[in-house]
């Protein structure tokens, strides 16, 4: 085989992402995103993009914030969330004027049919809901045989988590891969966590 036929061979790199609004090749050590609040999705940003929006607050594009809380005095019970595994997260989504409920699973994102109002007495039992910012922040929470944990963070890590489990989801319970990627992502998750007032 001849040197010319080997390159189609031969794994491509990646190409490098871009910023969605100007372009500009992103850094492949991490780089902004940003919530377009009209199509309900995520998109890459470059720093200077990111710190434009992060400013503005408002309008179409919001800037997703680093910030991960914990609440050690919450007060939930996993029963009344009526969801069949043990993480969801929860977010308000300004368009539609409402708490938006999804747990992740071997389908990707999956939203929950729970009554609106069961929700509002769910998030009366954390005062990490008071604080939470529309649309760029979610609360995570997580039933253990210890009870639950409860975390606020950026809207983006759910959306890591969610691509995460599907792609190594198996059987009915996730596997032994998913149960480690899931406690692995949680100790990331907990090691950022400062509690409210930690912050202030």
């Amino acid at each position: 085989m001849t040197a010319g036929l080997r390159r189609f061979l031969a794994p491509r790199a990646p190409e490098p992402e871009h910023c969605a609004l100007c372009s500009a090749a992103l850094s492949e050590h991490g780089h902004r995103h940003l919530v377009d609040t009209e199509r309900r999705s995520l998109a890459c940003a470059c720093t200077p993009c990111g710190l434009l929006f992060e400013q503005s607050g408002t309008g179409r594009y919001r800037a997703v914030p680093d910030r991960y809380l914990t609440d050690h005095r919450l007060q939930v019970s996993w029963e009344r969330l009526q969801i069949p595994v043990g993480v969801a997260f929860f977010f308000r989504n300004s368009d539609l004027d409402r708490l938006v409920a999804l747990y992740p699973g071997p389908a990707g994102a999956t939203e929950s049919e729970l009554d609106p109002e069961a929700w509002e007495a769910v998030l009366a039992g954390t005062r990490l809901a008071g604080l939470l910012e529309p649309d760029v922040e979610a609360l995570l929470l997580r039933r253990t045989r210890d009870g639950v944990s409860c975390y606020l963070v950026p809207i983006d890590i759910c959306y890591q988590l969610v691509g995460r489990m599907r792609l190594h989801w198996k059987g009915f319970d996730g596997g032994s891969r998913a149960q480690a990627e899931l406690a692995e992502f949680f100790e990331h998750v907990a090691a950022r966590a400062k509690a409210p007032e930690e912050v202030a």
